[in-house]
């Protein structure tokens, strides 16, 4: 699973678009105030993480895209990625 095709997967379950931003894919304007994230790092690598009144917690980083994609349905659904 992809940024392109985790962010279907969480609206398919049910998540509100507020819920979430995926880097390219799925991105607010105006910011919510809190929600999760999934960003490249500067070295390259993939975070998710938990933004809230301006501040990014980053909580898990990954090696690749999908890995990461994963966890992120995980963390918001409580399920392990379809995919």
């Amino acid at each position: 699973m992809d940024r392109h095709q985790v962010r279907g997967a969480l609206l398919a379950a049910g998540l509100s678009p507020d819920a979430f931003e995926i880097e390219g894919v799925h991105e607010q304007v105006p910011v919510p105030p809190d929600f999760w994230f999934l960003r490249r790092s500067p070295d390259g690598r993939w975070e998710i993480g938990l933004y809230e009144r301006g501040t990014r917690d980053v909580r898990q980083v990954y090696d690749c895209e999908e890995a990461a994609a994963a966890g992120l349905y995980a963390a918001l659904t409580g399920r392990p990625a379809p995919y």
